[in-house]
């Protein structure tokens, strides 16, 4: 029963990169768009592509959250003990980040733009490396079984850490250009597509020097888990990972129409996924198994009934939302709304 919650956990986490993921890649390239000239094409595309979903892709880190402190409320203990700073400041990141995105549309002086733009995109690249710090601190034993706090510098200040955080960074840009380069297709923006297109070449070519350099630094730090990446079921997914990374690329700089964005997603669900299965069977390697974690065997039964039923009402919403999204039919994308209309 725990080994299928620690599924649905995983998949979880990896439909929350895909998706949140790249909603916080698309902050980091509204950081770097330049002066208000000259990133006002690009931050109109972001705007316009991330404004119908935003709030919706953040459901699963709630989903994630629930998931976790009711099935193994020890490990999720241990974790928020220790990994509290990191935690705080992402939280803090996320609200700064929706209050300032939903704000920026709002004001109408230069300066006040300003403000609210540089805090959400600062917010948008601070909250995935907290994210990818933790999970580096996980993965190279930073935190404490039984629940208890382990040291709140050094669990997420460590070379795996930062090397974990700063991935996590670069491929929430990754998958972000990637997806903006579709987005300016659909609105026959030829300039926006090349622009973004370049920058998503660039993001796959430092993600994938990220990713070596990540391996070289687990290989000592978390050896258990580099082990499993290297000889185990994760194997398969690392090279599916960066098969799918490479055709990607080369399909990015054939400017392929299709096909790129499906094979970006891809490689970056494949990593979560190899990364789920290097770390098993330990949730707090190598000290805490998933068996060991798991709370009663009724709660399970009532988490996964929960699962059961939010997957038959939650789920359509999702697909509707995202349909709707990519037949640009939701009136932030500058469809006329129907009472808007109607009142005209």
């Amino acid at each position: 029963m725990s080994t299928a919650v620690a599924t649905v956990l995983l998949v979880a986490l990896a439909t929350y990169a895909v998706f949140g993921g790249a909603d916080f890649g698309a902050g980091f390239w509204d950081l770097t768009a330049g002066g208000p000239t000259r990133g006002a094409a690009p931050r109109g595309l972001i705007e316009r592509s991330i404004g119908p979903v935003w709030e919706a892709n953040h459901v699963w880190l709630i989903f994630i959250f629930v998931v976790t402190w009711s099935a193994f409320p020890s490990a999720y203990q241990s974790i928020t003990l220790t990994m509290f700073v990191p935690l705080t400041i992402a939280a803090l990141g996320i609200v700064l980040r929706g209050a300032s995105f939903a704000f920026r549309k709002s004001v109408v002086t230069v300066r006040s733009r300003r403000v609210f733009g540089g805090a959400f995109a600062l917010s948008s690249v601070l909250v995935p490396f907290c994210f990818g710090a933790i999970a580096g601190g996980i993965a190279s034993g930073h935190v404490p079984a039984g629940g208890k706090a382990g040291d709140p510098v050094d669990s997420w200040l460590n070379p795996t850490s930062l090397v974990t955080g700063g991935l996590a960074v670069v491929l929430a840009a990754y998958l972000a250009a990637v997806y903006l380069v579709w987005d300016a297709r659909r609105a026959d923006d030829t300039t926006m597509a090349v622009y973004f297109r370049r920058r998503a070449v660039v993001a796959a070519v430092v993600a994938a020097v990220v990713a070596v350099i990540g391996f070289v630094v687990l290989s000592s730090s978390a050896p258990h888990v580099f082990d499993r990446l290297t000889s185990s079921w994760a194997l398969p997914l690392v090279v599916l990972s960066v098969l799918s990374g490479f055709g990607a690329l080369v399909l990015l700089v054939r400017d392929a129409a299709r096909g790129a964005r499906v094979l970006a997603v891809v490689a970056v669900a494949c990593i979560i996924f190899s990364w789920g299965v290097a770390q098993w069977p330990y949730l707090l390697p190598e000290s805490v198994t998933v068996s060991a974690a798991a709370a009663p065997t009724g709660t399970l039964v009532a988490l996964l009934v929960a699962v059961g039923v939010a997957v038959l009402i939650v789920l359509p919403g999702f697909v509707l939302l995202y349909v709707l999204d990519q037949r640009r039919l939701l009136p932030e994308e500058g469809v006329e709304d129907a009472a808007d209309r109607a009142a005209g």
